[in-house]
């Protein structure tokens, strides 16, 4: 009796078992489009920056003709309709920690890192997508936010164009803020990895550290103060440099400023890449 054999051939090597750079950045942006945070931080963002734009220049403009002239003089227009940046740059940042933080919550970063486990491009990917989104969404809302509040203020105040001295770079950075903020955020939640812990760090950082400053000798406040992370943003986001008053001290240019901004997330990230490198998941 003979055994008849078949030959199959060569054999086929097996597919890698791990992804690389482009099916991760496929799988952060698969994971942030379908949770509901995602969602949720965007539309509170929306409201943030566009609806209270809207409501600040439209009190203006209700109020401009029997108001003083201390409310006229200095008025910024452009400063005003982005009224809503300065709580944007909160919700931003809550959308920085959730996207770095849930997967340890839930402990999901263990599959993750099963797949991936080159840590360091597993954060590079999810802060890739995050900034792309970021970007887009905030310059969108920014955009927004000015067209809306100008076109509530024309008519009854002065206004503002897109072309005039320093607007459009007001406007565009103050997005470029929002989503540098948003990850500083993420930074900060890789190092910490507990959502309460990341986002009590980073209001602390961008709210409380500046009314802490204001116990301490004038002089010292002049040279600290302008590196904050907050007083950075307002100043951005406005054409006259005088339009917030941060304790009479002298301030950054709004892109040296915004230049230490990404500093400040280069360095949460870099060290929260270290972190994630070292750490058991």
């Amino acid at each position: 009796m003979s055994v008849e054999t078949v030959s199959l051939g060569p054999a086929r090597p097996l597919p890698p078992g791990h992804y690389g750079p482009l099916g991760q950045l496929r799988s952060e942006w698969t994971k942030m489009r379908t949770v509901r945070s995602t969602l949720w931080t965007l539309v509170a963002t929306i409201i943030a920056v566009v609806g209270i734009g809207a409501v600040a220049t439209a009190v203006t403009a209700a109020r401009w003709r029997s108001g003083g002239i201390v409310d006229h003089i200095g008025f910024d227009p452009t400063a005003r309709s982005l009224a809503g940046v300065f709580l944007g740059q909160i919700v931003i940042g809550v959308l920085g920690v959730l996207v770095m933080s849930a997967e340890y919550g839930t402990g999901t970063i263990r599959a993750t890192l099963s797949a991936v486990p080159n840590r360091p491009l597993v954060l590079a990917c999810k802060a890739a997508v995050f900034a792309v989104v970021a970007f887009v969404a905030s310059e969108i809302l920014t955009f927004g936010a000015f067209f809306l509040g100008q076109a509530l203020l024309r008519g009854s105040t002065p206004y503002a164009t897109i072309t005039q001295p320093g607007v459009a770079r007001a406007v565009a950075g103050a997005g470029l803020v929002l989503t540098v903020l948003g990850l500083f955020a993420m930074g900060l939640a890789a190092i910490i990895r507990h959502t309460a812990g990341a986002l009590t760090t980073y209001v602390g950082l961008l709210l409380v550290l500046p009314l802490i400053l204001q116990a301490f000798p004038v002089s010292f406040q002049h040279q600290v103060i302008k590196f904050m992370p907050l007083v950075i943003g307002e100043h951005m986001a406005a054409t006259n440099p005088h339009v917030h008053d941060f304790g009479g001290g002298a301030l950054l240019s709004p892109w040296i400023g915004f230049g230490f901004l990404c500093a400040y997330a280069a360095v949460a990230l870099v060290v929260g890449g270290i972190l994630m490198y070292r750490r058991d998941a």
